[in-house]
C-alpha cells in the first residue's frame, strides 16, 4: 500500500518550542524520510515514527531538499546507525550536503557578521558554529527537475528555488500531494513563502510558486507547519502573484 505519513516531531530550541513535519513515504519496496531534522534528531524523529507504527530502522532512503542544518542536520547520525542508506538531494545541493562547498547559510551568516550590533555577535558566532558543525555525508544519488521516480506509484521532484538555489519539493501524483519542505511555510493556518531572511532570492521563491501552479495540487505538507488543508489553488496563486 502506498502511503505518504506526517511526522510530528515538537521540540524545544532556543528555548522556544516548535515543531517540525518530516514525512514518509512508504510503499511495498520503499521505507523513504524525507528530512532528518537537527543535530541529534535521530531519536525524536524515530519515536514519533514508531508512535505511528513505522519503524525507522527499515529505511530506504533520505532525501533532502535542501541543506540547511534542520534538514540534514542529523543526517551523518543516520548514516553511521544504517549504512545501508542511499541519501538523495539534487545535483546542485549534493556539493554541500557533502562538504564540498561551504554551506550557503554558513555564508549568509558571515557576511551579515559585520553589520551586527555588538550585543548580538555572540548569539551570531554561537550560531556560525553550529552550522561548521554539521557533518557533511556523501549523496548516493542526485535527482532532476521533473524526473519521475517510483515511489508511492509514481512521485515528480520539481525544482523550487528561492529559498535555497537547489531546493527540492516532491509531487506525490497519486495523492495529488506536495511535499513543500521549505518552499512553503504554514503560519496561522495560512500557506507562504519562508521567513524572507533566509530565503536568499525571494524573487526565485515566488518564480517557484509559480510553477507549482501547473500541478494539481489537493494537499500541501511543510516541514515547517504540517499539512495545509485549505484551498491550495488559491492560496498558491495569492502567494504567487501578490
Amino acid at each position: 500500500m502506498n502511503q505518504v505519513i506526517v511526522l510530528e516531531v515538537t521540540f524545544a530550541f532556543n528555548n522556544v518550542v516548535n515543531t517540525i513535519y518530516p514525512v514518509i513515504l512508504k510503499d511495498q519496496q520503499e521505507l523513504i524520510l524525507i528530512d532528518c531534522g537537527y543535530p541529534h534528531f535521530l531519536p525524536l524523529i524515530k519515536g514519533a515514527a514508531e508512535a505511528k507504527g513505522i519503524d525507522l530502522g527499515k529505511v530506504t532512503k533520505i532525501v533532502i531538499t535542501h541543506h540547511d542544518f534542520d534538514h540534514m542536520g542529523a543526517l551523518a547520525e543516520w548514516k553511521s546507525a544504517y549504512p545501508h542508506l542511499e541519501i538523495v538531494s539534487s545535483e546542485s545541493e549534493e556539493k554541500y550536503i557533502s562538504g564540498k562547498e561551504k554551506s550557503l547559510r554558513l555564508q549568509q551568516a558571515e557576511a551579515l557578521y559585520d553589520l551586527l550590533p555588538e550585543s548580538e555577535k555572540a548569539a551570531a558566532e554561537n550560531f556560525h558554529e553550529l552550522l561548521r558543525s554539521i557533518t557533511p555525508v556523501a549523496v548516493d544519488l542526485r535527482v532532476k527537475d521533473h524526473e519521475l521516480l517510483p515511489w508511492c506509484g509514481g512521485t515528480e521532484i520539481i525544482a523550487t528555488p528561492g529559498h535555497m538555489p537547489g531546493h527540492i519539493s516532491l509531487y506525490v501524483k497519486a495523492s495529488k500531494t506536495l511535499l513543500a519542505g521549505d518552499a512553503l511555510v504554514i503560519e496561522n493556518d495560512q500557506l507562504g513563502l519562508a521567513n524572507p531572511q533566509y530565503t536568499l532570492d525571494l524573487a526565485e521563491a515566488k518564480n517557484s510558486i509559480r510553477k507549482l501552479l501547473t500541478y494539481e495540487i489537493e494537499k500541501i505538507i511543510c516541514y515547517h507547519g504540517g499539512i495545509f488543508t485549505g484551498n491550495c489553488q488559491a492560496s498558491l496563486q495569492k502567494i504567487a502573484y501578490d
